[in-house]
């Protein structure tokens, strides 16, 4: 061991100490191992106690320690929502890049850093033995205050050099001048983890667990790279390496790690493209860390905020009105930023180079480039500059920000726990100032003590004993902050009057004086981590309450469930439920409305945890038929109180969980219904020639092949993104499988005859309706001729509801009734032709004309997207677009409502027809599928703006263009094929 002593220095901090926060083994697919701690650790990740005699190796910046150091980064795909701390960054390094083929064994890992490695580390573990140092290459100014490896040419350490000189530096550096870094990650394979575990009980090795402490041993503090790694090194001697442990128990320990390890050889695995960056004390390089984010080898989303609502536009009072500017204009829609945007230009508050991590910032709050806010919640206007860094700040505390601007200062707030007595206290620090250094050589808020001294009035004596020697006195021990007050309450004026000038500074004095304070050093072992972790996980909840109000008022395309989940994890559902259904009920937009329905159903169903049942299923309980009757009534905001007093009779159990999700889902059904009833408009009927009694009226059509952008005119989908669908009609055997016929009968009734199956087994099903009752079901999918029934209800041949009778109706206005018969040569459930969607377009037409009326084309089209809606299933328009316009056509539809589908004939050239008929052949496999139990799914997966969900919505509306352009140029007849095959297998 080289540089300097070969002992480390007695006080000094090792940045690779085995004992306290630095450390953490962990064993692929075992528990957690924790033979060197100190203490007997609790059976979750926790901080432990640092002893007086080490407190200045506590890192101050945060409260929770290095490990749980927030970091301003987001994981976009993970399955639940929260904030990533440095432990959760080298969970993942290690889990899915440093580990992965790795042999058996442990791989330990400091929390001390920041590290970063590529996703494709190259480590040759062919004929590895012993242990194995992972180092990252770093320049060699860096390594003078940190440790280097030193090897030979195959990769075998031959020593540790730790704030080396400028010489042995030089002589670790590679061929491009880089220098291995102990980056504190390294791997036993499981000979050697078993040799060192199995001295663990042996004195005086077992004072460094709780069995030895139990016996009466003295702790003895064992560094993993000082004690245990060098042992190994191949140019120590055993003199050399026992000498270097400082008194005789260590001595002995290392005498005896030195016979149970020596024989394992140590080699070094140097990772290119990897940085290291280890967490100091220092205020400019942590907040350098925090702003300075990894580039692209980080498995990391970094962001400038991260789980944090940030008001931009303080000149917007409410997220309503917000909504309202973002739905006019055009500002917010489809955006996926934390941030809402503006209508007006205004200079952005955040500037880059700053981040904001689990805030929630009102108002107008500026932040300066090279400045970091955490934890806090912040009423503006506030303005904070550059090398600033701001933790646990409460909104109430920070009105006294207002009209202070803060520059190169540390202002925290703390959880303290006196005994008995909870309170808050807040710390004021400079960027540049250190924590150790004597004050009469060091600075106070970055100036020297005694300028700070005669600005503010205070003493030496406010602040040290005066038995207390001159080179004993620090920042550390200086008792600045005041945490108790006799008569008055405090807060965070108390601290940040030391910034003030002189003038202002003598006003604050004497109440400073009177409070009972403490050092940083007396604060840290009363620091309530619980507490703090408390308020943070409170924030993070309370601002992602924002996060629902500005997704779903944006309409921004991001997914609530990783919210969601973390949510009812932490106990927060009912805040979660409260603020969408505040959402439902106020936003005025059904459209928006119903997606906040379909998030309070993702709620329940999480909450059922997997039980209770299926998701998919009935929803017409009679419990809830108050609150839908308001929603079909358009009282949306009626519905979604009676919504929510209803809900709560169903929140004990999994099964009731479940089915009251699947009445939210109804209800939202219910909006989405009306939002597409919309296309009526579209629907243009005109007078024509009444037939005959007798004279059958008969539509035929064919069926249709999807070649792309099926599901994209799937309801809401088709009017919140737009949809594109490129289909084809086609014969089947050489005819028109689906269609239907009409007449009009004498007797006053409505005579539906419906036939399936192949001409060899063909059924028929017979019904006739006299009364209007008879007609009440028409509704009910399952019912018999429901899909008949709605036709004449929705084509106003027979007026229901109505005092009229049916047969009065009947023969007032058509002087008789109707017969009508519809068939499908199709297999049921076969996919192939949407087959309900043609069938109703078929009974439309021919209906229409059988009662002397006229419908266009666009006009059935848009008159089945009632019909569906009507007949409660749902459904888009791309089947009857296949089905009632011959060839080959695209059919659009745009982002917005009314719903209007338009649709437009794609050109061939003389020739193709004949090609592609030549080349499809129809298989049936006898597999069913039925369309409306996958349309449940993809209207929950959209509501719920599952990233795939989008993807493939955004994939499906571009793929419409190229199949359009292919099939108009007969230009690529080999890639038709893997066009149809892919989209059809898809939809």
């Amino acid at each position: 061991m080289h540089g300097g002593d070969r002992r480390r220095p007695e006080g000094s901090p090792d940045p690779h100490s085995a004992h306290g926060e630095s450390w953490r083994a962990a064993r692929l697919g075992t528990p957690p191992s924790h033979g060197w701690e100190p203490e007997p650790p609790p059976p979750t990740l926790s901080l432990p106690v640092t002893p007086p005699s080490r407190q200045g190796r506590d890192f101050s910046f945060d409260d929770c320690g290095r490990a749980f150091t927030c970091l301003p980064a987001e994981e976009p795909g993970a399955p639940a929502e929260a904030l990533v701390c440095n432990l959760d960054s080298l969970l993942g390094t290690m889990t899915y890049r440093l580990c992965v083929g790795s042999p058996p064994g442990v791989w330990v890992c400091s929390t001390d850093m920041l590290l970063t490695v590529p996703s494709a580390p190259v480590i040759d573990w062919d004929g590895f033995q012993g242990v194995r140092v992972i180092a990252v290459p770093g320049s060699q100014a860096y390594a003078r205050n940190h440790g280097v490896y030193l090897a030979d040419e195959q990769g075998l350490v031959r020593d540790i050099i730790y704030k080396g000189t400028e010489a042995q530096i030089q002589q670790c550096a590679g061929p491009d001048g880089t220098v291995p870094l102990v980056c504190g990650v390294v791997f036993f394979s499981s000979d050697a983890a078993e040799q060192l575990l199995a001295t663990h009980v042996i004195p005086p090795l077992d004072a460094c667990t709780y069995l030895g402490l139990d016996s009466g041993a003295p702790p003895i503090q064992l560094s993993l790279f000082f004690d245990i790694v060098l042992c190994m090194a191949g140019a120590m001697t055993e003199e050399d390496f026992v000498k270097g442990g400082g008194d005789a128990s260590v001595r002995s320990a290392r005498s005896m790690l030195w016979t149970a390890l020596r024989a394992f050889p140590l080699s070094m695995a140097c990772i290119s493209g990897a940085s290291y960056d280890y967490m100091t004390t220092s205020a400019s390089d942590h907040i350098r860390s925090l702003t300075l984010l990894p580039g692209s080898a980080s498995h990391l989303h970094f962001c400038k905020t991260a789980h944090s609502h940030v008001d931009v536009c303080p000149c917007i009072p409410s997220l309503a009105h917000a909504c309202f500017l973002g739905v006019a204009l055009g500002c917010v829609a489809r955006s996926q930023s934390h941030v809402p945007l503006c209508p007006w230009q205004q200079p952005c508050l955040l500037e880059d180079g700053s981040s904001v991590t689990n805030c929630l910032l009102e108002g107008a709050v500026q932040l300066a480039a090279s400045s970091v806010i955490q934890h806090c919640h912040l009423q503006g206007p506030v303005e904070i500059g550059p090398g600033c860094l701001l933790s646990g700040i409460a909104r109430g505390s920070s009105l006294a920000l207002q009209g202070c601007p803060l520059r190169d200062v540390i202002l925290q707030g703390h959880h303290v726990q006196l005994r008995d007595l909870p309170c808050r206290v807040f710390t004021l620090t400079g960027c540049l100032d250190d924590w150790q250094s004597p004050a009469e050589e060091a600075t106070y808020l970055n100036v020297p003590w005694a300028e700070f001294f005669r600005r503010t009035g205070i003493r030496e004596g406010d602040l040290w004993d005066a038995e207390m020697p001159q080179r004993s006195r620090c920042l550390l021990n200086a008792r600045l902050f005041p945490v108790l007050h006799a008569c008055e309450a405090l807060g965070l004026e108390d601290v940040l009057w030391l910034l003030a000038p002189a003038a202002v500074a003598s006003e604050r004095l004497a109440r400073w004086r009177t409070a009972w304070r403490m050092s940083w050093q007396e604060l840290m072992p009363c620091l309530d981590k619980a507490a703090e972790l408390g308020a943070r996980r409170a924030l993070f909840f309370l601002q992602g309450q924002r996060k629902v109000q500005r997704v779903l008022l944006g309409r921004q395309d991001s997914s609530l469930l990783p919210l969601t989940r973390s949510a009812i994890h932490e106990g927060y559902h009912e805040a979660m439920l409260g603020t969408l259904d505040e959402v439902a009920s106020t936003t005025g937009d059904a459209g928006i409305a119903a997606r906040a329905l379909a998030c309070i159903a993702d709620v329940l169903g999480c909450m059922a945890r997997g039980e209770g049942g299926l998701r998919s299923g009935p929803a017409a309980n009679r419990e809830w038929a108050l609150a839908f009757g308001h929603l079909e009534s358009g009282d949306i905001a009626g519905g979604v109180r009676e919504l929510a007093a209803e809900r709560q009779k169903w929140m004990s159990r999994p099964a009731l969980l479940v089915r009251a999700a699947r009445h939210y889902e109804g209800a939202e059904q219910i909006l989405i219904r009306q939002a597409v009833m919309s296309s009526c408009q579209f629907v243009t009927v005109g007078q024509a020639e009444l037939p005959p009694l007798g004279h059958w009226v008969q539509v035929a059509c064919p069926a249709r092949l999807d070649l792309s952008g099926g599901w994209s005119d799937t309801p809401p989908i088709t009017y919140e993104h737009g949809g594109a669908v490129v289909d084809v009609a086609v014969l089947v055997d050489g005819c028109r499988p689906i269609g239907a016929r009409v007449r009009r009968i004498r007797e006053p009734e409505l005579r539906l005859v419906s036939f399936s199956g192949t001409p060899q087994s063909e059924a028929a099903v017979e019904l006739v309706c006299r009364e209007l009752e008879h007609l009440q079901d028409y509704f009910q999918p399952h019912a018999p001729g429901a899909l008949l029934k709605a036709a004449f209800i929705c084509t106003q041949v027979v007026q229901f509801p109505s005092q009229k009778p049916l047969w009065a109706q009947l023969m007032e206005s058509f002087g008789g009734g109707f017969e009508v018969h519809t068939w499908s040569k199709l297999p049921h459930g076969s996919g192939l032709a949407g087959t309900s969607s043609i069938l109703a377009g078929a009974v439309m037409a021919s209906l229409y004309r059988a009662a002397g009326k006229s419908a266009s084309t666009e006009s059935l089209i848009h008159a089945v997207l009632h019909l569906e809606q009507r007949l409660t299933t749902g459904g888009g328009w791309q089947d009857q677009v296949g089905g009632l316009v011959p060839g080959i056509k695209i059919g659009r539809s745009k982002a917005q409502l009314p719903l209007r589908v338009e649709v437009e004939k794609i050109p061939v050239p003389n020739g193709f027809i004949q090609t592609l008929n030549d080349h499809l052949v129809l298989v049936y496999t006898g597999k069913t599928r039925l369309a409306r139990n996958l349309l449940q799914d993809v209207v929950r997966n959209w509501y719920a703006r599952l990233p795939s969900a989008v993807q493939n919505a955004d994939a499906l509306v571009t793929c419409h263009s190229s199949a359009s352009v292919w099939t108009g140029t007969g230009s690529r007849r080999n890639a038709w094929p893997l066009g149809a095959s892919r989209w059809l297998s898809g939809a």
